[in-house]
């Protein structure tokens, strides 16, 4: 069975999640980083993309030392499982998810990747293929789903979330809107990817909520089916 799948992502007012120099970009604040890390914890998963691990090099782990500790007694291991989508095999070995090594880490790859890529990676981590040009996401989700995941929170970037959301493989959206303008046409915006030229292809919502977090606003969609 897949995981039930939660985009989670934080966007300025003008939808951009960070400058054109795609660098991290800091735009919630002090209790949305909390509600965050909640989500992480509750997941049993988190997934980003090849493209956010360059750029940021996340180590993906909970912040919180309570909330590891109340995953441990709940006979959960104490960081949820990183998974990164990385059709080429391309992972540095030197990420921060492998030197921390809190939780496991899995590198989804496709069957075209590199084999001498692929071993190496295989001395550090889990690797596992799906797909035969680039990572098929839905063959994905099953092997995940095989491998005891039952949710799976999708934190980024554009590129992978244009993917899900345009595939249709996502159960909730989560997203912050900070009260920023970033500006800039080249930015990346919460959903990249060569977009919808057709009304009836737009993936339709259901808004679930709307909190005020710090100076923003937190809206859950629901996918319409």
């Amino acid at each position: 069975m897949k995981p039930y799948v939660i985009i989670n992502a934080a966007m300025s007012a003008d939808g951009k999640i960070s400058t054109p120099l795609r660098k991290q970009t800091k735009i919630s604040g002090a209790d949305d980083f909390t509600r965050v890390d909640a989500l992480r914890a509750e997941s049993d998963a988190v997934l980003v993309g090849i493209g956010t691990v360059k750029t940021d090099d996340p180590s993906l782990r909970l912040k919180s030392e309570e909330l590891a500790d109340a995953r441990v007694k709940a006979g959960k291991p104490a960081h949820p499982m990183r998974v990164v989508v990385d059709s080429h095999a391309e992972m540095p070995l030197d990420s921060d998810m492998f030197k921390k090594g809190l939780g496991e880490v899995v590198i989804v790859v496709s069957r075209a990747a590199p084999e001498e890529k692929i071993a190496a990676l295989s001395e550090k981590t889990t690797v596992i293929k799906a797909g035969d040009t680039r990572v098929d996401l839905s063959e994905m989700l099953e092997m995940l789903g095989e491998m005891g995941v039952k949710q799976l929170m999708v934190e980024g970037g554009s590129t992978i979330l244009w993917s899900f959301m345009s595939q249709r493989l996502f159960d909730e959206i989560r997203i912050y809107v900070g009260a920023l303008i970033i500006g800039g046409k080249t930015s990346p915006t919460f959903a990249d990817g060569e977009g919808f030229t057709e009304v009836d292809e737009f993936p339709r919502l259901t808004l679930k909520s709307a909190e005020k977090i710090d100076d923003g606003i937190l809206l859950t969609w629901m996918k319409k089916e």
